[in-house]
């Protein structure tokens, strides 16, 4: 059930992203965040104990383990174990242990995902603290409010 979630979420995400970067003069719509305008509080959420790297992207990561040299593609679907929290609060909204996120492909998963899991092989371990913009933006969903910035602890078991 969790798994089915996760991809209704994902796909929701995905369909508010575009909808959102795409502005008509009929429709009101919203703005999505800049990635770089939530940099302050995904530094200050990870502290002083967690080395992070910026993307070129405004994503930012920590690799624990870089895992394999056998990486996921757009068109992968992924095995993983993986805790979400939003920030800056800390709260869990969404776990899940040996999950194939319902057998969506990774070009189908939130962006911060899609520019994040490639940077690890199989077997690799590595915290993305993602903008708003490249998670659900500026609609949110479910129990993620619009605008939020999120974590995710991500272990990479496989990639088929």
């Amino acid at each position: 059930m969790r798994k089915l979630v996760l991809v209704i979420i994902t796909v929701i995400a995905m369909s508010t992203y575009f909808a959102c970067s795409k502005s008509t003069p009929q429709t009101t719509s919203c703005t999505a965040t800049p990635p770089d305008q939530d940099s302050a509080a995904l530094v200050k959420f990870a502290g002083d104990s967690i080395p992070l790297t910026r993307d070129t992207s405004g994503l930012y990561y920590h690799i624990i383990d870089s895992g394999s040299t056998y990486k996921p593609l757009s068109s992968s679907q992924l095995l993983v174990n993986y805790v979400a929290r939003l920030i800056p609060s800390n709260q869990t909204f969404d776990s899940a242990m040996s999950s194939n996120l319902g057998g969506a492909p990774l070009g189908q998963l939130i962006v911060g995902w899609q520019i994040g899991l490639p940077k690890i092989g199989v077997g690799g371990h590595i915290q993305l603290f993602i903008p708003s913009a490249y998670a659900w933006g500026c609609t949110g969903v479910g129990n993620i409010p619009a605008d939020a910035p999120v974590f995710f602890d991500i272990e990479l078991l496989g990639v088929h």
